[in-house]
């Protein structure tokens, strides 16, 4: 996913008519399997209750048995609430995949539950190999072209399983209060929070706060950079430690946003003026690691990098789900002692 930073990609493919009819065959075959339960897609004719989507209200199971989740962005949260998910999209922006093919992040969990890997190659959506991993609740959406990939298979996914799109999250809190709602783990969630506030504020009593405000940077693998606007999920969670996000939309004249929103290109020309902040905080999303940024000459004569108070992040701080932001906790904790 890191070659979609800061855009959506535009050339997803949409499915073809021989993808389109090997899915409905699937269906049509599992159909004529008879039985339910929790063995079957569709939801087996349990109860069902409404849930917004980006496309509409839509009748999802009450107690979902096999999820299939489209993004990789979206999957560690089902993880973290305990959904039983049966197939997934690996991809997470900035993330390289362990042995088993999925982010380590939520590997363990996505092996021992026996979740199915979708196919990630190209920019296509595999409607058989959803079809064929029978769900009883489908969902995309969220952030990256993933989102786009589900958007433009909306139809042909209806007809396997009930169909939830979310919108693009910038806060990881939002994320995982509206996919908890979706598979009716809403009781998960206070807890979930609570734990993220305890550590924010164990982290807090301990930290070193440099010198502030702080600038949050990246560079794409294109070569440009960006800056991270300051409400980004990113630059919240320093904020929750006592970080004070640089005003960095009003030093670059409020330009226009890339994505969902949470940063925006900047100029070599521009970016000394935009990035004057006494600290800066780098994710290393483009694959290019600090120790090379560093020695590029438009970064080093930033105040943050010529004075060393610059940090680098994991990238799947940027944007987080639960389990990212939690890590981000750890990884302040570790870098600002």
């Amino acid at each position: 996913m890191g070659s979609a930073v800061g855009r959506d990609a535009a050339a997803v493919r949409r499915p073809t008519l021989r993808a389109l009819l090997a899915g409905l065959a699937a269906l049509l075959v599992l159909a004529g399997c008879g039985g339910g339960g929790e063995s079957g897609g569709g939801g087996g004719g349990g109860a069902t209750r409404t849930v917004e989507s980006e496309r509409g209200p839509v009748q999802v199971p009450v107690a979902p048995q096999r999820i299939a989740v489209l993004s990789g962005g979206l999957a560690g949260d089902l993880f973290t609430l305990q959904a039983p998910v049966v197939a997934a999209d690996p991809r997470v922006l900035g993330v390289k995949n362990d042995a088993s093919g999925f982010p380590p992040s939520w590997s363990g969990q996505a092996q021992q539950q026996g979740t199915q890997r979708l196919a990630s190659e190209g920019a296509g959506l595999s409607i058989e190999q959803v079809a064929a991993a029978r769900p009883d609740l489908i969902i995309g959406g969220g952030q990256g072209f993933t989102a786009a990939q589900a958007a433009n298979a909306y139809p042909q996914l209806q007809q396997i399983a009930p169909t939830v799109l979310l919108p693009a999250f910038t806060q990881w809190q939002d994320q995982l209060t509206r996919i908890a709602d979706v598979v009716g783990r809403s009781d998960r969630v206070p807890g979930l929070m609570q734990a993220y506030q305890d550590r924010a504020a164990q982290v807090r009593g301990a930290l070193r706060v440099p010198p502030q405000p702080t600038v949050f940077l990246y560079k794409a693998r294109d070569g440009k950079s960006y800056v991270i606007t300051p409400t980004a999920a990113l630059p919240a969670i320093a904020r929750d430690l006592g970080f004070t996000p640089d005003d960095v939309l009003t030093k670059a004249n409020n330009p226009p946003l890339f994505g969902t929103g949470d940063s925006f290109e900047v100029s070599p020309e521009l970016l000394p003026r935009v990035a004057d902040a006494p600290t800066a905080v780098y994710v290393p999303i483009g694959t290019q690691p600090l120790a090379e940024i560093q020695a590029d000459p438009v970064y080093a004569r930033l105040p943050a990098f010529s004075s060393g108070q610059v940090d680098e992040v994991p990238s799947t701080s940027f944007r987080p789900d639960y389990q990212g932001a939690m890590s981000t906790l750890d990884t302040f904790a570790t870098q600002f002692r």
